[in-house]
């Protein structure tokens, strides 16, 4: 089926991811990760690209234990520190790492520029609305909490991990069809491509920072919209057959 075969239906429900598409997020994580590797080059002489890559081997191989998120990031360079040190690595600066950590934790929610009228736009047309985020599940549920638009919602999920098989168990539990559902957020690999691989119509909403892990290659031949702002995306559905959405600004681009 192709995208422009997907919006022939005013859709059922709209979804939209959480961090880096409704709050900032990774720019934490990219400070953080500074800081751990100017904290590490006191210990040890390696170039600072090898520090980040070891880095997130560490974070990968720890993801099926400690899932998305920042306690997981933490202990991750927890580990990586003592490795890279042989376990030289002084108490002090161990107690330093967990003080970014609970610095992380403790960041205001800002909101992305757009999210709020895109947000009013979509409950105005009278849209079923979902926010659908992924990682830890006390972090994802304070951030939400915290940035005044849980109330906004119909519906709330917080998953361990965003793929085709977990799309399709909540699509199914809930009774949504694939062709029915809309995703929107600004990770290609967790909120794009799953969707589209499934039916879904996905909308990409790049952020200007991107965890490695959540990079992808070419996509081939999966196809996806790319919307400049989340602004765009009231308009992309108020142009659907049937659908009634208001937005404004310049149609998306299409990537197939």
């Amino acid at each position: 089926m192709s995208m422009m075969d997907r919006l022939q239906a005013r859709p059922r429900v709209v979804a939209l991811d959480g961090d880096d598409t409704l709050w900032h997020n990774e720019t934490m994580f990219v400070t953080s990760h500074e800081r751990f590797r100017a904290l590490l080059l006191r210990h040890v002489d390696l170039p600072p690209e090898r520090i980040d890559a070891w880095l997130l081997d560490t974070e990968r191989r720890n993801l099926k234990t400690y899932g998305y998120g920042i306690k997981g990031f933490v202990l991750s360079m927890v580990e990586t520190a003592i490795e890279a040190t042989g376990g030289r690595i002084p108490a002090g600066d161990i107690a330093e790492l967990l003080r970014f950590g609970r610095a992380m934790l403790d960041h205001p929610v800002e909101l992305i520029g757009g999210a709020e009228q895109a947000i009013e736009a979509l409950r105005q047309a009278g849209c079923e609305l979902w926010l659908v985020t992924k990682g830890d599940l006390f972090d994802q549920e304070s951030k939400i909490a915290r940035s005044g638009l849980a109330e906004r919602f119909d519906r709330i999920e917080i998953l361990s991990e965003k793929d085709t098989h977990a799309y399709r168990r909540l699509l199914a539990r809930h009774g949504v069809a694939p062709e029915e559902f809309v995703m929107a957020g600004n990770s290609l690999r967790s909120d794009v491509l799953p969707v589209s691989e499934l039916g879904g119509l996905a909308c990409y909403v790049p952020y200007h920072l991107t965890w490695a892990h959540e990079q992808v290659g070419d996509p081939g031949g999966i196809p996806f919209l790319t919307l400049r702002s989340l602004r765009e995306l009231p308009d992309v559905l108020r142009r659907l057959p049937g659908a009634d959405c208001p937005g404004s600004g310049p149609p998306p681009s299409l990537r197939s």
